[in-house]
């Protein structure tokens, strides 16, 4: 049987597939199981130090397959908690992306829809091929489309005003019109999108591993964070976190014999 997630880890970076190429890689229970454990993992893993997630075939990720969710007992005739336990297994993703430490890089082609566009936007960088193009579809079939984090990520990417055009419509924005709204920080052909999201991982890694972290936390918390003394006292702290840990030794000599730096794990 063809696992629903493929995960290849190289010298500290994890690629990440989703693999169900005929359905578009929409997300079936199994998918859904499958990113769950290997997210829910992520949280005590020092090999990975940067996860690049992207869809096997021409899609990213066409969303909630309904047709497998109906199969599965999650449909109209499903109790309440059989839906809410549904759910909550879908919105748990987005919640242990951001709870990782490991920064994500989303590879986008095709479509990025419902889920699949929840995913794109819980990465910390997303870079787009001329095909990919994205779409909160949850309205366009019933639901809301305030769904999987996607009112939480989507209007601290792009505005409130474009984030509603696309939430309150369910409309596709496509690739140019993402980079020139910055939801994506890169615009390539899609032959080239593999190499640029290596290219980013490869640069992340060569950071030290406990800055790394510490960036992709500070990151996130300051986006929420009450006022600018809030944000300041999370940078002192990780600032002096990186200094006891002992990489700036490193740094600064690497600095000055002008060459990139080799920053090994610690303790």
């Amino acid at each position: 049987m063809t696992k629903p997630l493929l995960i290849e880890h190289d010298d500290g970076v994890d690629r990440v597939t989703l693999n169900r190429p005929d359905s578009l890689n929409a997300l079936d229970p199994a998918l859904i199981d499958a990113l769950n454990d290997y997210f829910q993992s992520l949280q005590r893993n020092r090999t990975t130090r940067v996860v690049v997630l992207k869809g096997a075939g021409p899609a990213f990720c066409a969303g909630l397959d309904l047709k497998e969710q109906n199969r599965g007992g999650t449909g109209l005739g499903a109790s309440t908690t059989d839906t809410v336990e549904s759910q909550r297994r879908m919105s748990d993703l987005v919640v242990a992306m951001r709870r990782a430490p490991q920064p994500f890089i989303a590879a986008i082609r095709g479509p990025a829809a419902g889920g699949g566009f929840a995913l794109a936007l819980a990465c910390d960088v997303r870079i787009a091929g001329e095909s990919a193009r994205f779409n909160a579809a949850f309205i366009r079939i019933g639901l809301s489309a305030c769904d999987m984090g996607v009112s939480y990520f989507l209007p601290r990417a792009v505005g409130s005003s474009v984030a509603s055009e696309l939430m309150l419509t369910g409309r596709f924005i496509n690739a140019q019109r993402a980079f020139a709204t910055g939801l994506v920080s890169e615009l390539m052909p899609d032959a080239e999108v593999d190499a640029a999201a290596a290219k980013l991982a490869l640069e992340m890694t060569e950071t030290s591993p406990l800055g790394l972290r510490l960036t992709k936390e500070c990151l996130s918390m300051s986006i929420d964070a009450g006022s600018l003394e809030q944000a300041v006292a999370i940078e002192d702290r990780n600032q002096v976190l990186c200094v006891r840990a002992g990489y700036i030794e490193e740094g600064a000599r690497a600095f000055l014999e002008k060459r990139k730096p080799r920053f090994t794990p610690r303790a």
